[in-house]
């Protein structure tokens, strides 16, 4: 019989390497205004539940877009989220609804004014550094699959 720890190690061990096993996202380029970003796709369950989670850090202008199955009132937190993000809601049609500012580790809910089919993840700051808010319109969003 083996003790518990052993069985809590193995379990461990086990959903680390699932995690490390999963392909990679797909990447999408997106346009907002002038600015140019790359992000990395999200628009499965499992891979919306991850989102950045254990990460340390994110390339300047990299983010993560989370596709929503129908237009609704979402929200996010960031338990297990080590890095500090800034998150946009956006409509059917790709406009901003509204972005707030996440703390790591924190499960603070960020939800969306309207109802919204994506959530763009990015820095901390780097829709407030650039003049976005609610009303931009993001492009690109046609390209990804529906």
């Amino acid at each position: 019989m083996r003790p518990i720890s052993a069985l809590v190690g193995a379990v461990l061990l086990t959903a680390a390497t699932a995690r490390a096993q999963q392909p990679p996202l797909p990447e999408v380029r997106l346009g907002l205004g002038m600015h140019v970003l790359r992000a990395e796709v999200a628009d499965r369950y499992r891979a919306r539940m991850e989102g950045l989670t254990g990460r340390r850090s994110m390339p300047q202008s990299h983010g993560m877009l989370f596709v929503f199955d129908r237009p609704d009132k979402y929200c996010m937190w960031m338990k297990n989220t080590l890095i500090p993000l800034s998150v946009a809601f956006i409509d059917e049609g790709g406009r901003i609804i509204n972005v707030a500012d996440m703390r790591p580790q924190t499960e603070e809910p960020h939800c969306a004014a309207g109802a919204a089919r994506y959530a763009l993840e990015m820095n901390r700051g780097w829709f407030a550094q650039r003049g976005i808010g609610a009303g931009a319109q993001l492009s690109g969003l046609e390209k990804l699959r529906r």
